[in-house]
């Protein structure tokens, strides 16, 4: 054990640079004193909990044997003598394609061995998002998290155990090897190492590196410089380790020319001073020429040369044994191989002997690196480059072979269907029923872990065994869904594709034709949807799941700008709503659908509230897996244009927390957050309002731009920053995001164009308003959408024309207010109210705001009531309205509308309002 972990430290030659600023992190982090010589202080763990963080990242860069693992190794034997709490895991070439291979070898230990009640005392609300991904548990049912979700929850985990176990190191080695999951994961997370207790320590091969991954190049940090590039020893280093393995009497010129040979390589350095001493070789310059010979042996075919000599079982287990990856059991690997257990035991130390294998521990000299039996963390290769070059010297034939002996091999083992999936993956099709079976549980397994990308990679694998006939169509469907987060566009041909198969399960038909709406609605194609929908109706006999379909169709198509004929359909809706009871979710959904109708309509705010009211009788799931959460979120809204936002806020919290229990924290938790910032806005509190859809647009970011939910976000920032009297905060917003031209087709709320709008006329460009509103006109009005308190694209269209079309706009106005009092919701008729006096008669102004004032006192429309009352206050030359202008104002935070009341206030000689919103 002595001379290998000589060896070990022999290789950290020149690595003085690195070691220094290795050790400056972990005494920052454990609170050791400087020149203490890594001893720990006391009261070291104390010092790197919570407010003491001392944080750090780390990455060392370099090729292929520079000594990035002996590096490593050195980092964990120094983070252990400081007490500190070790994670530390490695990417692996062959298991790049296991999600959350690596994010398992961090945590799992941590955790592993406790109870079922002790993992969700220790989790909380996230054991059963993160636990199956961690392989702690299995997925509950329900709809699986999205991977933002998952990310978030191993967020708060290393958080946890972060400050709870502080001070932590985590090391991850082989970085560009890890699987895309845990690295995009790890990536994320690394700029809060510096706000933690916590020294992350990553290395990687530059050329190797995933883009997703590109953080760890780039993150400034307490290193001073990042990556740290390993440089290759000089000549004198690799002199100094020939001269430690053979005896001093090595001459320079045969040091010269191992350095020469090896390139300054580490790894290759030590190799070839293990085999100069091995042969006996003399270490003098006659002996030279024979150097770079031993040093081919270490490489490519040379290695493969030595591995042959050792006999045929032993090279059938090395291959065995490269095939299936890292901390490798022997048990395993000798099924694979297909040797008995002394066989095994025999290539195991022939290989050991050859510096090919080593136990685990080896890597870092612990436990069984005295060449012992092989520890619980099983066999690795001694170097990544010698498990390539002998995976890589396999034939191609029996390479496919053995991927598909060790599939059947890890099944059998109790490993489960995820961990034979990888090795299915580089096996030739075959028609094997059982195969495609693996690779189907291996999806839903990934799926419901959060990890859509795999279970897309093996779905697409099973397709091409290819499954029998009959269930070709279930596949189809099944990787549909599991690419339909990731890959819309191939998602909606397989989708396709599946209905072409012969489906005789009409649930499976159903739920492939409800995904195809999905998908392609979501991708903007909302009149496709409607027609597929229509075309699998029209051929449905079951009465119920027709229902089921038409109410998927009266969904997108009530979002559909382009339909063709919205009352036919709004006539259609009303005769089946009108005589549905409830009795299910679908005939809720239908009911529900029906009172966002009539919200769009403009109908009477007593149908919209009773529709309402019998679509929520029982309640919906905004998380369901079957369904989608349009229907909930329209019934809220309804109720907070029918002026209920409290209505409205409860339905948004309760399902915001659905999301967030459910792990869904991408689109839809963007969608809660900005929706529930609309509801503010609309009940006057636009701080609050600002804050929320700030919160929607970070998440909606993560998303994606130019997505439907990043449009959301930014219209209802956008409204809220103009109400705030920000417009040119709102412009710059909305050109850093790109909100113009074209918009998507669908019918939101606010409507993006009419916000663009507004935009435009605040910022003076008053030509360019008219043209976005009299599109709105023409995209809305045939569709018998007619209700300003959905859309005042009349009232802001008014206001731009009056200057230059005072009748026009009369009537646009005039319109405007007959719509809003059919539909009754006193923000709205006040809006409009104040909207028909400044644009119409003088002699009516008065009168109408005193109207627009009355009955905006009594909504919750706090913004549109201080603006209200300034019209009022300048109107009638009264200071009492002015000043509860600028007090309704201050606490709305429209500080726009509060400047104006003071100006207008000090006019008329009045001290203006002291407090602002400052918010």
């Amino acid at each position: 054990m002595t001379e290998r972990r000589t060896r070990i430290r022999r290789v950290l030659f020149e690595r003085d640079v690195e070691l220094a600023l290795v050790d400056q992190a972990l005494d920052q982090l454990a609170g050791a004193r400087p020149g203490s010589g890594g001893a720990a202080a006391p009261g070291a763990r104390a010092a790197g909990g919570p407010g003491a963080s001392g944080g750090a990242l780390l990455a060392f860069s370099g090729p292929a044997g520079l000594g990035k693992t002996t590096l490593l190794a050195e980092v964990r034997r120094r983070a252990r003598a400081r007490a500190c709490t070790l994670l530390a895991a490695r990417g692996g070439e062959r298991e790049q394609g296991q999600p959350f291979h690596v994010a398992r070898q961090l945590i799992q230990p941590q955790l592993a061995g406790r109870s079922e009640a002790e993992l969700r005392a220790a989790l909380g609300s996230w054991y059963a998002i993160v636990g199956p991904a961690l392989g702690l548990c299995a997925p509950e049912e329900g709809a699986p998290p999205d991977p933002q979700g998952l990310r978030d929850g191993l967020d708060w985990v290393l958080t946890h155990l972060a400050v709870q176990r502080a001070p932590v190191v985590l090391v991850l080695d082989d970085a560009h090897w890890a699987d895309p999951e845990s690295l995009g994961w790890l990536a994320a997370f690394a700029p809060r190492a510096e706000q933690l207790p916590l020294l992350l320590v990553v290395a990687y091969r530059p050329d190797e590196l995933p883009v997703h991954a590109e953080a760890f190049r780039t993150l400034p940090g307490r290193a001073g410089r990042r990556p740290l590039t390993l440089a290759p020893l000089t000549a004198a280093a690799v002199g100094r380790l020939l001269r430690d393995e053979v005896g001093d009497h090595a001459d320079d010129a045969f040091c010269r020319e191992a350095w020469e040979v090896t390139a300054g390589n580490p790894f290759e350095a030590v190799e070839l001073s293990a085999k100069v001493h091995d042969r006996g070789l003399d270490p003098v310059e006659s002996s030279a020429p024979l150097l770079r010979d031993l040093a081919a042996a270490q490489r490519g075919s040379g290695l493969v040369a030595r591995l042959e000599r050792l006999g045929p079982s032993t090279v059938r287990f090395a291959w065995a044994c490269s095939v299936l990856g890292t901390a490798i059991p022997r048990d395993l690997a000798a099924r694979v191989a297909g040797l008995g257990t002394e066989e095994a035991v025999d290539a195991t130390e022939r290989l050991r002997g050859a510096r090919i294998l080593c136990a685990a521990a080896e890597q870092e000299g612990g436990p069984g690196a005295d060449g012992g039996p092989e520890p619980d963390g099983g066999l690795e290769f001694v170097h990544p480059l010698i498990a390539t070059a002998i995976y890589r010297a396999i034939p191609d034939g029996l390479r496919v072979a053995l991927h598909g002996q060790a599939a059947v091999a890890v099944v059998d083992g109790g490993l489960g269907a995820s961990a034979a999936a990888r090795h299915l993956l580089e096996a030739h099709p075959d028609n094997d029923p059982w195969v495609v079976r693996t690779l189907r549980e291996a999806a839903r397994e990934n799926l419901r872990a959060g990890a859509p990308e795999a279970a897309r990679r093996q779905l697409a694998r099973a397709l091409r065994e290819p499954p029998a006939f009959d269930e070709r169509a279930a596949v189809l469907y099944e990787l549909g869904c599991a690419s339909l987060l990731t890959e819309p566009a191939n998602t909606v041909n397989h989708l396709r594709a599946a209905l072409d198969e012969p489906v005789e399960d009409p649930a499976l038909r159903q739920g492939i034709v409800i995904r195809l709406a999905q998908v392609l609605a979501h991708s903007d194609r909302l009149a496709e949807a409607c027609d597929a929908l229509a075309r699998e109706i029209r051929h449905t006999p079951d009465v119920r799941g027709r229902l089921r379909l038409q109410s998927e169709q009266f969904m997108w198509g009530a979002f559909n700008a382009a339909e063709p004929d919205s009352p036919a359909r709004s006539r259609r809706l009303a005769r089946l709503a009108d005589r549905l009871t409830g009795r299910d979710l679908t005939e809720r959904y239908v009911i529900g659908l029906r009172a966002w109708d009539a919200t769009l309509r403009g109908e009477p705010v007593d149908v919209v509230l009773h529709h309402a009211g019998r679509a929520l009788a029982d309640g919906f799931s905004w998380a369901h897996e079957d369904r989608g959460f349009e229907v909930p979120v329209l019934a809220a809204m309804a109720h907070m244009y029918a002026d209920r936002p409290e209505r409205a806020e409860e339905l948004f919290e309760a399902g915001t927390a659905e999301f967030e229990r459910q792990g869904w924290r991408g689109a839809h938790l963007s969608f809660a957050y900005s929706l529930r910032a609309y509801i503010r806005y609309r009940s006057g509190r636009l701080v609050e309002a600002e804050e929320l859809a700030r919160a929607g647009l970070r998440l909606a970011e993560r998303v994606g731009r130019r997505t439907p939910v990043h449009w959301y976000a930014i219209a209802i920032l956008v409204e809220t920053l103009l109400a705030r009297g920000r417009a040119e905060e709102a412009w710059d917003l909305a050109r850093a995001h790109e909100f113009a031209e074209p918009f998507p087709a669908a019918v939101v709320f606010p409507d993006s164009q009419t916000v663009y709008a507004e935009l435009l006329l605040a910022r003076g460009n008053t030509a360019a308003a008219i043209a976005e509103l009299e599109a709105v006109d023409r995209r809305l009005t045939p569709r018998g959408i007619q209700n300003p308190a959905w859309c005042p694209w009349q009232l802001h269209l008014a206001l731009a024309v009056a200057p230059r079309e005072p009748a026009r706009a009369r009537a646009l106005a005039a319109d405007a207010l007959r719509r809003a009092r059919v539909f009754g919701a006193p923000s709205a008729v006040g809006q409009a109210l104040r909207v028909a006096a400044r644009v119409g008669p003088r002699s009516r102004r008065v009168a109408l705001l005193e109207e627009s004032v009355a009955l905006l006192g009594g909504s919750p429309a706090g913004y549109e009531l201080c603006c209200s009352l300034l019209d009022l206050g300048v109107a009638r030359r009264d200071p009492t309205l002015l000043e509860r202008a600028a007090a309704v104002a201050v606490s709305c935070g429209a500080d726009g509308v509060a400047a104006d009341a003071e100006a207008a206030l000090a006019t008329a000689g009045r001290a203006p309002v002291p407090a602002r919103s400052g918010a």
